[in-house]
């Protein structure tokens, strides 16, 4: 993955064999503190969900998240890479270790997208993906109400909770969303052919 400072991008990995990665609250709760604590330092978050067996972030990344590190080995990869990486595969390593289990727990290869502007009048890219990556326990049936959905940063901009992990602020001027209409606008029914051109 090669990031551009104050780009957006759409960041995503899913389970080996669509396996699950989160087996209990606890596992969530672990996995979102080692995100504050590694991803943070390179990149603003703006939106996250994180699913049983698949994972959402939408990020813009700093300057020294794109910087590559001299290393003794001579890797020329940027910090934010590296530490997307070394976030999965730590993870990885403490579920192995809970559940007494060998072998891959991520797809190989993490997916970022940057978003580029929209050709549909009227459609924000970032608020677009924000909106989709909140949707996803609702589609796949976890819940009846985004609101229920612990595990994404909806509730911190519906005003439910006060997270620390998402840049609120950014992220409202990028995605040009109004907080007092955020809920409804949750909801809307995005289609199917833009979230795969805009977002994947």
């Amino acid at each position: 993955m090669q990031f551009i400072a104050g780009k957006v991008y759409h960041v995503y990995n899913r389970g080996n064999n669509s396996q699950c990665i989160y087996l209990s609250k606890a596992n969530y709760l672990y996995f979102l503190s080692k995100v504050q604590k590694m991803l943070i330092p390179d990149c603003d978050i703006l939106a996250y969900c994180l699913m049983p067996n698949h994972f959402h972030f939408l990020i813009q990344p700093n300057e020294e998240g794109c910087i590559i590190p001299q290393t003794s080995k001579g890797d020329k990869i940027q910090s934010l890479s590296r530490n997307i990486g070394v976030l999965q595969s730590s993870y990885t390593r403490a579920i192995q270790k809970q559940e007494g289990i060998k072998g891959s727990l991520f797809q190989q290869k993490t997916k970022a997208k940057m978003l580029e502007p929209s050709k549909w009048p009227g459609k924000n890219t970032v608020a677009t993906c924000l909106h989709y990556i909140h949707q996803n326990p609702l589609k796949a049936g976890l819940v009846t109400k985004l609101e229920d959905w612990e595990y994404s940063s909806f509730q911190d901009f519906a005003q439910i909770r006060n997270g620390k992990l998402c840049n609120i602020e950014l992220a409202v001027n990028l995605a040009e969303i109004d907080l007092l209409t955020f809920r409804n606008d949750s909801y809307g029914v995005m289609r199917d052919e833009i979230i795969e051109k805009v977002i994947f």
